[in-house]
């Protein structure tokens, strides 16, 4: 770690290896890589941390099942499955963690130590509901009822077991009322803000003592204590030291983790809000920077994606058919934070040819084409600017600000949107100029001159613009301009690209996926992006091509505004979700609508689980007379939409609004 005004440290969430990869690994890796790159290129000293937890029950029982010792099972799957998988990602990690390394070992006994000879650890007898699938004892409030009536804590194939040992115990309670207090001071401390909330209403409640160890006995693969060679650490213990076990390897100083940015999923929220910041305090270090959680990936019918359903993206199988930064780019611009998004191949594949073929690609082969035609591949010096060129200008130099300032407030895909309207804008420029009419004549060979490198010095800024999203092919892009290995910061400048560059062109930037074969007419059909004209002379403009007339589609009766004005439509935030019980159809949503919170019971069991619905932003009518459903008051109903073949998505918003904003 180098000098603090330039030092900037983020992490993944260290992945159990227990399993393969799946599309939520992937986008949180993705997330972070981006974030991590546009700091480089803003200048800043990255350290970027990523890894492998390799302890605990689960692991042990997963290399049992694959009749493997469970070093052999870890050093496979960290090896090939993450961390070959991150590589083929573009993932910029500056280092990869293994809980099974030495380093680690080593600075967990040293942690576990100065916590036990603080008075901060003590040993007892417990008995309790413990979750095999999360690793740790859970309460009944966490627990939701399934569609079989069982009750389960979420994520999990199998109810908790009742559990009664002796454990040694961290006095995490100790420290509540100072985590409370610093969450309130310091809002962006969990971002986005629905999870501290989220955060903020766990805390009212006693916390308790937290169970740090396991019996050798029963959970052999660990990290022993340093005390007590007979039990072994609780793995959520062992796993949140490495993001100081490995910068303090490196030759950082503990402190370090007083920067840190966390990213992390909304699953394992309560570990790192709770458990994480309280181990720290107890050992004498600063608590973390950020928090940065993100919500889940849906699957493209807005359903939870399972193998149970054969709805889940094969990570691999993804990464082998299409281009990386496509997936990259698609992932990032899709994704929302606070709220699960849907993702698959026909989400790729539309945004795949809608901004990365037509928009990106298609500039940049239209410009080396008229580069190469018009001024025989050497890029031109600008001659007559007008107001139009100094407007794109104009835009080149506040883009860098603007993509930082919605990287901080962890707008990701506003970011990207932002890069890839100013290469919008550099389509209706060439539309505009029509440079192929400039070239018929010499008396408008200067004015071509200008389009020509106002179009070329505006690709390297987009390329930069886009370039943590689009790591390969924005070099790509700058190679086929002739700028070679060139790199550039975000920063705001124009006029980088020197007159006489040779463009050195290439393939296309973005090939279009070949069509699948036609589906079975027995399946169901997914959405497929429009077909398009390909173009015949990549410097003309196609000509537009007036929409087929679609059928009337029947409406409801009319109202007048005053009608429309008795409705209050509000934005409000989920708080809590539950199934009604013996009704196949209910949830019961606990919402915020500003001050206030309410109680909707809304129809939408089948499309949704329960837990994806908390912290998602929804549109409520919220002055609906109040009526009973099971017995239950619903005090508002939210809006849904359904399509033709009977997927439902709930009404939402791009922007984070706060809740209890007024729809007009």
């Amino acid at each position: 770690m180098s000098h603090p005004d330039r030092a900037f440290f983020i992490t993944t969430a260290i992945d159990y290896a227990n399993g393969a990869p799946h599309i939520g690994h992937v986008y949180e890796k993705i997330l972070t890589d981006a974030i991590a790159r546009y700091q480089r290129l803003a200048g800043r000293e990255v350290f970027f941390l990523t890894g492998t937890d390799e302890h605990g029950e689960k692991i042990a029982k997963a290399a049992a099942k694959a009749g493997q010792t469970p070093q052999v099972f870890v050093d496979d799957l960290a090896t090939r499955a993450f961390k070959g998988l991150w590589d083929r990602l573009e993932i910029s990690y500056d280092d990869f963690v293994r809980t099974t390394e030495g380093r680690h070992k080593r600075f967990v006994q040293d942690i576990l130590q100065r916590v036990y000879d603080a008075g901060d650890i003590y040993f007892d007898e417990y008995e309790g509901l413990y979750s095999v699938g999360a690793e740790r004892y859970v309460t009944e409030k966490e627990l939701v009822e399934g569609p079989d009536g069982v009750r389960r804590y979420p994520g999990d194939k199998d109810p908790p077991e009742l559990r009664r040992e002796a454990n040694y115990f961290f006095r995490m309670e100790k420290y509540q009322a100072w985590l409370l207090d610093h969450i309130r001071q310091n809002p962006d401390f969990i971002q986005p803000a629905g999870y501290r909330n989220e955060v903020l209403e766990m805390l009212k409640e006693p916390i308790g003592p937290l169970s740090i160890s396991r019996p050798k006995s029963r959970v052999p693969w660990g990290i022993e204590l340093p005390w007590d060679p007979d039990h072994v650490t609780y793995v959520w213990f062992d796993a949140l030291l490495n993001y100081v076990s490995a910068p303090v390897s490196k030759g950082a100083a503990p402190e370090v983790i007083g920067t840190a940015w966390h990213v992390i999923g909304k699953d394992i929220l309560k570990p790192h809000a709770v458990f994480w910041p309280t181990m720290l305090q107890a050992a004498g270090l600063p608590p973390y920077r950020r928090l940065v959680v993100h919500s889940h990936i849906l699957a493209e019918d807005g359903r939870k994606m399972g193998k149970s359903l054969g709805n889940a993206i094969d990570p691999e199988a993804l990464v082998t058919q299409y281009p990386v930064d496509a997936i990259r780019y698609t992932l990032l611009r899709e994704a929302t934070l606070s709220a699960d998004s849907p993702y698959g191949e026909g989400i790729l594949v539309s945004r795949l040819n809608s901004d990365l073929a037509n928009d990106l690609g298609n500039l940049l082969s239209r410009t080396i084409s008229m580069i190469q035609k018009y001024r025989g591949g050497a890029i031109p010096a600008a001659a007559e600017i007008t107001e139009r060129e100094r407007e794109i200008e104009a835009a080149a130099l506040a883009l860098p600000g603007q993509i930082l300032a919605l990287v901080d407030e962890l707008k990701i895909n506003m970011a990207l949107e932002a890069a890839m309207n100013f290469v919008r804008d550099l389509n209706r420029y060439i539309a505009e100029s029509a440079p192929w009419n400039l070239a018929k004549s010499d008396q408008t060979a200067r004015r071509l001159d200008t389009v020509l490198y106002t179009a070329a010095e505006g690709l390297r800024v987009a390329s930069v613009a886009l370039e943590a999203a689009l790591p390969v092919k924005a070099r790509e892009l700058r190679a086929q301009l002739g700028l070679g290995g060139q790199s550039y910061t975000l920063a705001g400048a124009w006029g980088l690209t020197p007159a006489g560059t040779q463009v050195v062109g290439g393939a296309i930037l973005f090939p279009k996926p070949e069509p699948k074969a036609a589906p079975d007419a027995a399946a169901p059909k997914s959405p497929q992006p429009p077909k398009e004209t390909p173009m015949t002379q990549p410097e003309a403009p196609a000509a537009p091509v007036a929409p087929a007339a679609s059928p009337a589609v029947p409406t409801e009766p009319l109202i007048s505004i005053d009608d429309f004005a008795r409705i209050d439509l509000r934005v409000a935030e989920v708080l809590a979700a539950e199934a009604v019980p013996k009704a196949d159809k209910l949830l019961k949503l606990t919402v915020r609508l500003g001050k206030e919170e309410r109680t909707v019971v809304s129809g939408i069991r089948q499309w949704f689980e329960p837990e994806a619905l908390v912290g998602r932003k929804v549109i409520l009518v919220a002055n609906l007379k109040p009526a009973k459903l099971r017995g239950i008051e619903s005090q508002g109903m939210i809006l849904a939409a359904e399509d033709d073949q009977g997927n439902l998505d709930l009404v939402g918003l791009k922007l984070d609004l706060p809740s209890g904003t007024k729809v007009r």
